[in-house]
This record gives structure tokens, sequence and C-alpha cells, in this order.
């Protein structure tokens, strides 16, 4: 079997709100190979400079395009081509968006590799565990008390036994910081776990500790990307001031970043972004080096049902699964962009896809409908 195009397509609702929402938008990727199986993916990222990553005709040896790099070769090749795509793409890449791009073709061969042996990509990936996980509903943080109760009455009654509020209107002050979790524990109620996502917004590390002394009297289950991911050592100094569990590493990729993280005592939960971290491949490689440092995984997915279902497959192969990350923003795409739709039952979990690779498919007339030509 032999690739034989790296398709990719911008996809984007009418309007896009500046908020800490990556579901507005996404970039889709499709592989195709010659015996007819094709492979989809999907970043987090900046659509347009991924497409750019893919599209780039090759300057020199270690300056290639993503797609002049893998057509040709055997998707089954996976860990040599992602080597492949990290040699020839090192001038400008080694981090960031080439890694997030990497990732979501490294997802893309996952589901190819899936369906060429008729698997799911879990048992690919070496074997599973499960076939349910537990949701959480994860939502932006509104700005008032009435909002918080609004969205706890919208969403808590369909099972779920957990909520993640982050961003929004987290990280303008501490004291509004604690006055919102105060709300959103009371909305909740003493059972239901609370998470709290800051999105990389403080600075003052005493100031940080203060406040997640105050969490600790909510019942916080855990505090997630106090800092920007590169103040490490305001990650340690937070993680070891406080009971409350500190969580990262969404923006994370590659495992030299995330042996960073942990042999730095900075998080007791790890979430790699699978379409972020360098995909699958470097996903599965987490699970052992989580272990050594006594981390547990709960992988971020705040995207389309693309991603959720990669998350998916991968945490069907965790050892020890805790939650997954179930976005529940009102975007056009999260909804309506996959077959089928992930839903949670009475109790709160979500069934893993069975089916060969990824278990979804593409809704093609969505596809058409959001993609963005060159000429809008």
């Amino acid at each position: 079997m032999k690739i034989t195009a790296v398709r990719s397509c911008v996809l984007r609702q009418p309007t896009i709100e500046m908020i800490g929402d990556g579901s507005q938008d996404t970039i889709l990727i499709v592989v195709e190979t010659d015996e007819g199986i094709t492979g989809i993916g999907e970043v987090d990222s900046a659509p347009y400079v991924c497409k750019s990553i893919i599209d780039t005709p090759a300057s020199h040896m270690a300056c290639m395009g993503l797609g002049e790099v893998l057509i040709g070769e055997d998707p089954l090749d996976i860990e040599r081509l992602w080597r492949k795509m990290y040699d020839k793409s090192i001038y400008y890449g080694r981090r960031s968006v080439v890694i997030h791009t990497m990732s979501g073709i490294d997802m893309a061969l996952w589901d190819i590799i899936g369906k060429k042996y008729g698997v799911s990509t879990g048992k690919a990936l070496g074997g599973v565990y499960r076939d349910k996980i537990q949701a959480y509903c994860s939502v932006l943080m509104p700005g008032t008390e009435k909002e918080i109760y609004e969205l706890v009455e919208k969403h808590m009654h369909h099972g779920y036994q957990g909520m993640k509020l982050g961003w929004g209107a987290l990280g303008e002050s501490f004291e509004k910081d604690i006055k919102l979790v105060k709300a959103a524990r009371k909305a909740l109620g003493p059972d239901k776990k609370l998470m709290i996502d800051i999105g990389m917004r403080w600075t003052d590390v005493k100031g940080a500790m203060r406040t997640v002394k105050a969490f600790e009297e909510e019942d916080v289950y855990w505090v997630e990307e106090p800092f920007h991911p590169d103040n490490l050592d305001g990650y340690a100094r937070l993680n070891r001031s406080t009971d409350v569990r500190i969580s990262g590493g969404e923006e994370v990729g590659t495992l030299h970043e995330f042996r960073e993280l942990l042999s730095r005592g900075c998080v007791d939960i790890l979430q790699p972004d699978i379409s972020r971290c360098g995909g699958l491949t470097i996903a599965r490689k987490l699970i052992d080096l989580a272990e050594q440092y006594n981390a547990v995984i709960v992988p971020h997915a705040f995207k389309t049902n693309i991603l959720m279902s990669a998350t998916l497959q991968y945490i069907s192969t965790l050892p020890n699964a805790w939650y997954l990350e179930f976005c529940e923003q009102d975007t056009i795409l999260r909804q309506t962009l996959t077959s089928p739709i992930f839903t949670i039952d009475d109790h709160g979990f979500v069934a893993i896809p069975q089916g060969p690779g990824f278990g979804i498919g593409l809704n093609e007339d969505i596809v058409e409908k959001y993609r963005v030509t060159a000429n809008d």
C-alpha cells in the first residue's frame, strides 16, 4: 500500500469569536492510498499555517513540506514516517505548529492502519482495556453566578459526574477566580467533581498559591494550565504547595517537552492533545513515561469529533484511565462534521467505537458547506 495524496482543507464557521474555543474552525486532513483506504485527522492549531506546512514545496532535503515527504510511502511504516517528517522539516520545525501538523497526519495514518486490518485503532496501538469511559462536561467559564447556574442546569442533568470550567472569565483577578469557583461549587453541589482551567493566565506564583489554597476549600479536583507552558518553575512551586492536583500538557509536543514537565514535578495529571503532542505515535509512548513519574493521563480534547474519536481510541489503551474531556460547545463543526455523533449515557459514560480505525465517517456535505476556498 502506498500513500497517493495528503489533502487538507480549512473548515470554518461563518463567525469566529475571540474566545478560547478551538471548535469554531479546524483543518481537516485526509490521507489517501492506492488501495482506496483513506484516513482522517485534524489539528487544534492555526489551520492556515498547518495547511501551508503540508502543501509547501521543498526548499532542500531538510526543509520539505510534509505532504511531499509522504507521497509514495507505505502508511503502515508509521514510526519511520514520523521520524522522516520530523527530520525533513527540521529547518523550520522541531516544535509547535509543525509538530501539531505532524500530529494530524499521524492521526490519519493510525486511522488507515485500523481500517487496513479491520480493527479499531486502539487494538492497532497495542490492545484495549475498556470499551467505554466516563466523560466530564467541558465548557468555558462565564462571568456571572447566574450564567454558571444556567450552564450547570443545561448540561449536568445528562449524566455527567463532573464539570470543567475554563478560560472565559478566569484569570482576570485572583479575587474574581475565587468568587467564580465558589459559585461553581454551589451550583454543582457537593457530589460532582469540579475542575478549573485557568487557561495559562496566572503570572504571580505566590498569588496562585493563595488562590489554589482557597480552591481546596471548594474541593476542586484539579487546576489546569495555571501558567504559561514555559513557566516550569511556577508549575513546580505551585504543585509542591497544594493538595489540589495540578494538570497540564496540552500545549506540549514531543517526548522531550513531556519529560521535562514530568521530571521537574510540574504536574500530577498529564494532558496530551492527540492533535498537538505528536499524534498517537507520541501519545502511546507517554503511557510508559507517565507511569515512571506516577502521573495520570487525561487527554485534552476540545475540538470536533475527529479529535474525540482519536482520543477515545487512545483512552481505550490506557492501563489507568480516569476521564474523557467532552466538549459541550454549541459549534457547528463539533455537532455535525462526523457520524456518528458521540453522546453520553445516563451514567455519564461514552462508548468507544469498535469499528475499523476510528469508527467514524465524515459528513461530506458539511465539509463542502464550511470549506474555505482560496478566494474566501
